[in-house]
């Protein structure tokens, strides 16, 4: 396989963004969900408006992992007051990491978490936390393969369903 790059997202990258969000986030959880609660989440979810907001806020980052000149993944992460949860100034939040379902067991999920990992050690984060629906098990397996462990839960609403997340957080050495 060809080498999978990194990179950080600008505004520049928008569309793109809006591109792969819509379609690992349908990849992932259609077969799920109904129809409509998909289509709901998926117009206000990854709207230009919403995106172009978190893209200039500096207390989020998104990375891209591209092979060659297609991006097949991506990554978002949050700290300080843009965390959606816990908003602790010690800790980075894994908002996002979606790869492609064609690119599944192929590292890249594994580089954007590396890469989520590397942000929070340059910013001296104690922690690293997420929430992850508790019926997504290659993302819990993932997760627990990476140390992380379950502290609480939330409820995430996707339309009109309210799902449970599991919190789960990394203590950083």
């Amino acid at each position: 396989m060809k080498p999978i790059t990194i990179i950080k997202v600008t505004i520049a990258d928008l569309y793109e963004l809006q591109r792969i969000g819509r379609e690992t986030f349908q990849e992932t959880f259609a077969d799920s969900n109904s129809e409509e609660n998909m289509k709901s989440y998926l117009e206000e979810g990854f709207s230009i408006k919403k995106l172009t907001a978190e893209l200039q806020n500096e207390n989020s980052e998104f990375y891209f992992a591209r092979i060659d000149n297609e991006v097949v993944g991506y990554l978002k992460i949050n700290f300080g007051e843009s965390q959606t949860e816990l908003k602790d100034s010690t800790s980075l939040e894994i908002e996002r990491i979606y790869v492609s379902k064609e690119f599944h067991g192929k590292s890249v999920g594994q580089l954007l978490y590396d890469k989520a990992i590397e942000a929070a050690r340059q910013k001296g984060s104690e922690y690293v936390w997420l929430g992850v629906w508790e019926e997504n098990l290659r993302a819990i397996r993932f997760y627990e393969k990476n140390g992380f462990a379950a502290f609480d839960a939330h409820i995430f609403k996707l339309g009109d369903d309210q799902q449970t997340d599991i919190m789960m957080k990394l203590k950083l050495d």
